[in-house]
């Protein structure tokens, strides 16, 4: 939005833009401002610079393997005092994972050569009034451990 009001300002002005979009002229003038004057960026943003590239840094000397705990704990070790929830906000900014061992688990295999079951209802599942519809599942699990009906 920034940037769209920078390519128009000098069109239309920042105020009657800002108007139309919903953002405040404030708004716009800080984010030009910050831009122009770094050491303007609030305390949070800078720190968050500087340890995205030590969080990408360790991450990536570790064969992009390390997850959030292991990245965590090597910051630690190198020093650098930062909780782990934001190692976790700022991993997941960028978009850095960890590897997870293990097979994923698969509740349902389908096979295609069988054929379906006969399908009563024609898959309209819409009801003229309450409790004309009902739907429920019996994939898996005990009795007790069933969903309860889906009302129409």
């Amino acid at each position: 939005m920034i940037t769209f009001i920078d390519d128009q300002r000098h069109v239309y002005g920042v105020e009657p833009i800002c108007r139309v979009l919903p953002i405040a002229p404030s708004t716009y003038y800080t984010h030009v401002g910050r831009r122009a004057h770094p050491e303007l960026v609030p305390a949070r943003a800078q720190r968050d610079r500087m340890l995205k590239d030590e969080i990408r840094r360790v991450w990536e000397e570790n064969f992009q393997v390390y997850g959030v705990d292991k990245v965590w704990t090597q910051l630690k070790r190198e020093g650098i005092v930062v909780a782990r929830c934001t190692v976790e906000r700022l991993m997941k900014q960028m978009g850095l994972r960890g590897v997870v061992r293990g097979k994923t688990v698969r509740t349902t295999v389908s096979d295609g050569s069988t054929p379906c079951p006969k399908d009563l209802v024609n898959r309209q599942f819409t009801a003229e009034r309450p409790n004309a519809l009902w739907v429920s599942d019996f994939t898996y699990g005990t009795p007790s451990q069933r969903s309860p009906p889906v009302w129409g």
